[in-house]
């Protein structure tokens, strides 16, 4: 049987060597791996999303002592001195002895027994020295990016983009845990009716004041195994999401395109706001993950939602044309970083080409709309060039549209009609929405 840590050494591994997502990993692994009990699980997920959110503070603090760079070291030693070093500076329950000689044996039976040595030494003086920072200003790049486990280049630019408080906020938000939402599905059941269900499975759960028919789990294992959820009362969504749709403002009875739709949050959460009453349409350009809407629309009894397999970025007149249509467009994803720690590591190439793509998306969007419709673009995101300047580039080039206020009285950071919503400011995700109007115009594209 193989222990918590060699499981969370395998699971670190494939997310060094192949860019796997971390959540991704994690339950695939953990799915596989039965003899695990339930606090291995949880030791397991902790140390993977740990070592992963932390991987800047912790490989800063692992080169103080260490006489090559550390991208030098093999995959397999990399991989264990940086979980043995993040339990040392971040995990206070686990004894200094257990990291370190847990580590030398993950050493010693994974391919880097030469190095045994070198790892009991370096860990030893992690856990002498504890967690280090860069000599200089408290407000200097360096010494934030090590404090907060966020690259440079993103926290220059929050900085620029939203003020240097926000920046650190936004910075230290993304390493607390991650609330668990879920919206409750109001054609089953009501918040106090699902309340009382998750309380006789032994979850705690509060009603949210943030968006109407939400709850917060504070205690539940997993999500999917627990009856409410396979009895199709709720599907987990944040607030962001729930508010995005919100300033879509859904009616019984019309037509809503969700036009990058999976895993289908915002279509269900659309077409519980229109009393099953309406047609959505939930297109997605990859064929597994339009099953994960028409599989998700299943197990909520929403029949009004209907997936298709389309690239957002390409006119089908086939399609007709809609009330309300939701362009939740692919982005960066950086104001989700604290749910997805990999995101935080991915480079300004990386995402250099988002806005044009984003912007195409918006431009095929707008074709569907009818007369005196709505569009709400969104990203989970925290970049202007994503965000504000994509919106204003439509604008500026599609006169037949204006934007209209999102969201007025939810807090959050704004620019004109347009709503950032940041953890520290909002209690969401980050999270950006715009909503236009088409005026008086023809539909030819």
């Amino acid at each position: 049987m193989k222990s918590a840590r060699q499981t969370a050494f395998e699971i670190l591994l494939k997310i060094q060597k192949d860019g796997a997502y971390s959540n991704l990993a994690v339950d695939s692994v953990l799915t596989e791996n039965t003899e695990l009990d339930s606090r291995d699980i949880a030791f397991v997920s902790a140390l993977v999303y740990g070592t992963t959110e932390r991987r800047i503070s912790v490989d800063y603090n692992l080169s103080l002592y260490l006489a090559q760079p550390i991208k030098k070291l093999k995959p397999e030693l990399l991989a264990i001195m940086r979980m043995g070093a993040y339990q040392l500076l971040f995990m206070d329950k686990v004894p200094e002895s257990a990291a370190v000689n847990e580590s030398v044996k993950l050493a010693k039976d994974n391919k880097s027994a030469f190095a045994a040595a070198l790892v009991n030494a370096v860990l030893r003086k992690v856990a002498q020295n504890g967690f280090v920072l860069p000599d200089g200003d408290d407000n200097s790049l360096k010494k934030l990016s090590v404090m907060h486990s966020v690259p440079e280049w993103i926290l220059n630019l929050w900085i620029e983009s939203y003020g240097f408080e926000n920046a650190v906020e936004l910075a230290e938000k993304a390493l607390e845990p991650a609330k668990t939402v879920i919206r409750v599905n109001t054609l089953n059941t009501t918040d106090d009716g699902l309340l009382c269900v998750l309380e006789s499975e032994g979850v705690t759960a509060v009603k949210s004041d943030v968006v109407e028919n939400s709850l917060v789990l504070e205690k539940q294992g997993s999500v999917e195994k627990l009856v409410a959820y396979k009895e199709g009362l709720f599907h987990v969504q944040d607030f962001s999401s729930q508010l995005c749709v919100k300033a879509l403002n859904p009616q019984p009875g019309e037509t809503v395109f969700d036009l990058c739709s999976a895993p289908g949050g915002k279509a269900f959460t659309a077409a519980q706001k229109m009393n099953g009453k309406g047609i959505v349409n939930a297109f997605d350009i990859y064929q597994s993950r339009v099953e994960l809407i028409r599989n998700g629309a299943k197990r909520l009894c929403l029949p009004n939602v209907k997936p298709f397999l389309s690239d957002a970025s390409v006119f089908n007149e086939n399609y007709g044309t809609a009330d309300k249509v939701l362009c939740d467009v692919p982005c960066s994803g950086l104001g989700i970083i604290g749910r997805k720690p990999e995101i935080r590591f991915k480079t300004e190439d990386d995402i250099k080409t988002l806005p044009e793509l984003q912007f195409n998306i918006l431009c095929n969007a707008r074709r569907y709309l009818k007369e005196n419709g709505r569009l709400v673009y969104s990203t989970c995101t925290l970049n202007p060039a994503e965000n504000e300047d994509v919106c204003r580039r439509f604008l500026n080039e599609c006169r037949d549209y204006v934007s209209v206020p999102v969201l007025p009285g939810v807090d959050g950071y704004r620019q004109g009609d347009f709503l950032t919503l940041m953890p520290h400011i909002s209690g969401t995700d980050g999270f950006f929405i715009a909503a236009f109007e088409k005026r008086g115009c023809n539909n030819d594209g």
